[in-house]
């Protein structure tokens, strides 16, 4: 099919917002973010979301659509991210997407299992157990139910285990049991560009980065978000650290210098994921000449 989809990936504070705004004013095309958090109209600057004057410059789209009240899973978004790329392709030949997130992207990319529609009450009922009693009676309902996800799964993460329940409740079966439905590849050509530096230049980024997070308010954006601090969109960094902070087991300096430390332990584990994947080419964020000639001659564009 027609369409080229342009994928710009790599570790937080790289540089991807800036990359994916110069690329899409040049191919006068828009972007389809792929974050796990930006999505959030919450969540604005422990997410370092594009500012109000990038969103006006390039249309965004999965930046502020959903409430931190909402479970928005990697199959939400690779369902909802392919209608709206279908749309896009009808009025431009070229599409970027750009995210952290590498299962988002990777379910985006890749399709996701043909999994039967569960009714949405499963998961509302699961995610109030979430929020009311936490993660270990749901991991140990799991542990039951379906052993062999539990193996493998990544079990610190409520989304994923959430999702598995949801569906081995909803339709019998073991969440397991669908794993070798691979899903389908989107049908586009694709151009996947990763972005990294030196391990120095990139956490001299992410320490700036948390530095401009407070000065901007991110201490005032948690607090008013504390009430909904069990919500699974708010186990990240960047808020955690201050919850605790707020809980009195860490003093305000303790919580910045966890979250820098966090940032670069997360963007590690960023750029492993990265490398796992593949099919990258990649440049260093500030080779802007290298990578408009790659793009230009993966593209035909000029």
């Amino acid at each position: 099919m027609e369409g080229i989809l342009i994928v710009i990936g790599g570790p937080t504070a790289i540089g991807k917002t800036d990359l994916s705004i110069e690329l899409a004013e040049w191919l006068n095309t828009e972007i389809i973010s792929a974050d796990s958090r930006q999505c959030y109209r919450e969540m604005t600057v422990g997410t370092a979301k594009p500012s109000e004057e990038e969103l006006s410059r390039i249309p965004h789209h999965f930046i502020n659509s959903h409430s931190i009240t909402d479970l928005f899973t990697a199959g939400d978004f690779s369902r909802a991210a392919r209608a709206r790329l279908a749309a896009l392709f009808q009025h431009h030949k070229v599409v970027i997407t750009v995210g952290g997130s590498g299962l988002y992207l990777k379910a985006f990319l890749e399709g996701i299992p043909n999994i039967p529609n569960i009714d949405p009450a499963i998961r509302e009922e699961l995610n109030e157990e979430f929020n009311v009693d936490g993660l270990a009676p749901l991991k140990a309902r799991l542990a039951t139910l379906d052993p062999e996800f539990m193996k493998e799964a990544d079990t610190h993460n409520p989304q994923r285990i959430i999702r598995a329940l949801e569906v081995t409740l909803g339709t019998g079966k073991p969440f397991s049991s669908f794993r070798s439905d691979k899903g389908d590849p989107l049908p586009h050509r694709i151009v996947s560009i990763g972005l990294d530096a030196d391990r120095k230049w990139l956490y001299e980024r992410i320490d700036r980065r948390v530095t401009r997070m407070v000065e901007n308010g991110l201490f005032d954006e948690a607090a008013a978000l504390y009430p909904y601090r069990n919500h699974y969109a708010l186990k990240t960094v960047g808020y955690q650290e201050i919850f605790d902070f707020i809980d009195g087991s860490l003093t305000r300096e303790e919580a910045i210098q966890a979250i820098q430390q966090n940032s670069r332990r997360y963007a590690k584990r960023q750029l492993t994921w990265f490398r796992k994947y593949g099919n990258m080419t990649w440049f260093h964020p500030e080779n802007k000449d290298e990578i408009h000639r790659y793009v230009t001659q993966m593209t035909g564009l000029t």
